[in-house]
């Protein structure tokens, strides 16, 4: 599994980088993607949920949001 930390970017930044890992995956990998900013965490799974990935959140807290996301 790939895990990709965005906790030290902000908005519109992790949810770029995050399309653009989506692409690269093949069918059956994992990603699990590692957020902080506010905008983000709501931006990111809006995001997945409305282009039909499967995700599952790991993690949610003040601090993080963790989500594992499969093609």
């Amino acid at each position: 599994m790939i895990i990709i930390d965005l906790t030290p970017y902000r908005c519109p930044l992790p949810l770029v980088k995050v399309k653009l890992a989506l692409k690269q995956l093949s069918a059956g990998d994992c990603i699990r993607v590692v957020l902080s900013d506010p905008g983000s965490r709501q931006d990111v799974p809006r995001y997945l949920k409305k282009a039909g990935y499967c995700h599952t959140v790991e993690q949610d807290n003040d601090a993080i949001l963790s989500i594992t996301v499969s093609k």
